[in-house]
């Protein structure tokens, strides 16, 4: 604990830092992903190519792609896009589906209501379809994120500042305090995470909680 005391500076930037590269990602995947799975819960042909490409990206190293970005990209090795690139295509991998599912399964009948009273197709989506569709999407936001959480630690590898640093520091040095310190801090940022995403998830939808 001495340790930690010690260093609280050093622990609050390496959250600050942590933070921008886990959630940053969940954003920008969030605004790609509605419209792909839109796309695929609307037609067959989409939904197969979309989910299959969505799966196969996941599947890609997340260290990989890391380095093989700036390549691709012209980044510096070094450069946290890189970081923000990688977890927001795994975060866009995850989402489709969840939103693809999730709009899928809103009730024909709501959907033909809505249009019987003049919804046109966006605004009958923005008004109806998504929001039925947000449990299931905040569900998706929550794995997307804790999965961030984790996956930014990577980044130390190639050194990327985040948690990971105490890990790399802490097995360099063979220093067990620093390594605890980062695992713990790692799980505590998961976890309030996910409870913030769940209580966004209750405030935006009061209708689920009705009659419980």
């Amino acid at each position: 604990m001495t340790w930690v005391f010690d260093h609280l500076g050093l622990l609050g930037d390496l959250t600050v830092t942590h933070v921008y590269l886990s959630v940053l990602p969940v954003v920008l995947g969030l605004i790609i992903a509605i419209p792909l799975g839109w796309a695929a819960s609307r037609w067959r042909p989409a939904r197969a190519f979309l989910l299959t490409v969505s799966g196969l990206l996941y599947t890609i190293p997340s260290l990989a792609l890391i380095v093989i970005l700036p390549a691709i990209i012209s980044t510096k090795t070094l450069d946290p896009v890189n970081v923000i690139i990688t977890l927001t295509v795994y975060t866009i991998a995850l989402l489709v589906r969840s939103i693809a599912d999730a709009l899928s399964a809103v009730p024909p009948t709501i959907v033909a209501a809505a249009t019987a009273i003049g919804y046109r197709p966006f605004k009958r989506f923005l008004g109806v379809e998504f929001p039925l569709a947000i449990p299931v999407v905040v569900a998706g936001l929550r794995v997307a994120m804790v999965s961030n959480i984790s996956l930014v630690s990577v980044g130390a590898l190639i050194g990327i500042a985040g948690y990971g640093q105490l890990f790399t520091n802490g097995f360099q040095l063979q220093f067990v305090t620093e390594i605890v310190t980062g695992i713990v801090a790692t799980l505590l940022l998961a976890l309030v995470a996910d409870l913030v995403l769940q209580l966004i998830g209750r405030l935006v939808t009061p209708w689920t909680r009705v009659g419980r």
